[in-house]
């Protein structure tokens, strides 16, 4: 017999098996940690360019809104002018009514205190003058000698009793006192 013994040699491939097993589960633990940190980056970045593209419409609906704005304020001031020319005219026209109705209210006065003279000098305004007694009402045509004649006095006499009285400018309805015979 042999007497060469025969001891079972270790196999290491069991053992190189198991290793090697080991470091793949432990390198894939890994890269599954590294892939989860990746999807939450990549999640972020997602969320983050969503709200950046949700600022930038954001943004742009306000730049819409800011030109639609100004639009509104170029036509208001627009809008503005225009009022602004048409209450000048306005003023103008009202201005110009105002100075002829003085003219008219100026020369209604001036009328209305002629009749008031007139009826201080002896004639009225209402309507035809009347005779008092020992009055005389002048008609056209008359004068002093015609009236002093018609009613049997002197010129004298009827200069006596109407003082202050324009003899040479005599107007018709004009009352005039009348001296006693």
């Amino acid at each position: 017999m042999d007497t060469i013994s025969r001891e079972p040699s270790p196999s290491y491939l069991p053992i190189a098996g198991l290793i090697a097993g080991l470091v793949g589960l432990l390198l894939g633990g890994i890269a599954l940690a590294n892939s989860s940190k990746a999807n939450k980056a990549a999640a972020s970045a997602l969320a983050s360019s969503e709200s950046v593209s949700g600022q930038i419409s954001r943004i742009d609906g306000l730049e819409s809104a800011v030109s639609s704005a100004a639009a509104s304020a170029d036509s208001a001031l627009r809008n503005l002018a225009g009022l602004k020319t048409s209450t000048q005219d306005g003023f103008n026209v009202v201005a110009s009514e105002l100075g002829k109705r003085n003219g008219e209210i100026a020369k209604l006065q001036a009328a209305a205190s002629r009749p008031a003279a007139a009826a201080r000098a002896g004639g009225t305004a209402a309507g035809p003058a009347v005779a008092g007694p020992g009055e005389y009402v002048v008609k056209g045509g008359d004068t002093g000698f015609k009236i002093a004649a018609a009613n049997g006095v002197s010129i004298a006499d009827l200069q006596a009793v109407n003082p202050g009285t324009n003899w040479n400018g005599l107007k018709v309805g004009q009352k005039l006192k009348l001296p006693k015979r």
